[in-house]
């Protein structure tokens, strides 16, 4: 009798449901809807996904409230595994952020090739500017270009939305404006939109995604083994061919680059061993100590 009330206990049963927080571009873009029937059926789990902006699907995690994350914000997230509230960041892949605005361009964006310049000519001309306003990758990464280019974003100008990724496109096509988007989502719904891509390829504009896995400090209800399942899938080979062609067949190329193996090293990154030409990244030359990003990064056209 006390074995089977030990088998039937909730402590005894294993969790069948994981909780992933992500971000809105995995969702947006539909990768998502790939990779989670495929990891439900080779783990036996039940995955719920909750998509957010970054910031807050880190903090999802932190509290208890993921089991695994998907993210790319890699200073936030470094916050995070410094106070031990995540462990285990491992790359899973990397696309890119593109400036994208009406054609006719106000602000003069075609003439530049640097992010910051960009954002300095959107400033000085009062273009309307749609900005996440979310806490996001996305939105982290737009306060650090404005902060690059000494221009305090406010005004009549400067549009918070508070949204995700798709929303904030289509309100920047609804006014006629620009922002800055992962080029996965606006090629999801660049057929619903006339913006037009304006800055592709500077360095500042890499997208890094990483999984990190909740700590089981964080909460009983963390179901860590069922985090670790999700996060090892997605390294493994098999997600990773899957992100590799994923987008080819519907836009003629992939949204995403798959990185797994690639890890964290001080400043920059390194791989365990040279990985092979189409998984080592573009704008990861190889370094005595290690890879380090630097350099442009090839536009897909040029890919």
């Amino acid at each position: 009798m006390l074995l089977l009330a030990l088998a039937e206990s909730p402590a005894a049963a294993q969790p069948s449901v994981v909780i992933l927080a992500t971000t809105t571009s995995t969702q947006d873009s539909g990768l998502l809807d790939v990779l989670v029937p495929l990891f439900e059926k080779r783990s036996g789990y039940t995955l719920k996904t909750i998509a957010v902006g970054t910031g807050q699907a880190l903090t999802l995690g932190a509290r208890g409230e993921a089991d695994v994350v998907l993210a790319h914000a890699p200073e936030l997230e470094a916050k995070y595994m410094a106070e031990g509230k995540l462990l285990n960041r491992r790359l899973v892949m990397y696309n890119d952020s593109v400036l994208v605005g009406p054609a006719e361009d106000p602000a003069g964006m075609r003439a530049v090739k640097e992010a910051v310049e960009a954002f300095r000519l959107v400033a000085r001309s009062g273009s309307r500017f749609v900005s996440r306003g979310d806490n996001s990758g996305t939105h982290t990464l737009e306060r650090r270009l404005w902060k690059l280019a000494g221009v305090e974003p406010k005004g009549a100008w400067y549009i918070e939305s508070g949204q995700g990724m798709g929303a904030t496109l289509v309100i920047a096509n609804d006014r006629n404006g620009y922002t800055l988007s992962d080029r996965a989502t606006y090629l999801a719904f660049h057929r619903r939109l006339k913006l037009a891509i304006l800055l592709e390829g500077d360095r500042p504009l890499v997208n890094l995604y990483s999984v990190l896995e909740a700590s089981p400090s964080n909460g009983p209800r963390v179901n860590a083994a069922g985090g670790k399942a999700f996060a090892s899938f997605m390294v493994s080979a098999e997600a990773q061919a899957v992100i590799k062609t994923f987008g080819v067949e519907k836009y003629g190329r992939p949204l995403f680059v798959p990185v797994a193996g690639i890890r964290f090293l001080g400043g920059g990154l390194r791989p365990p061993s040279e990985p092979p030409p189409e998984i080592a990244p573009a704008g990861y030359p190889r370094r005595r100590r290690g890879w380090a990003l630097e350099g442009r990064i090839p536009s897909h056209e040029q890919r």
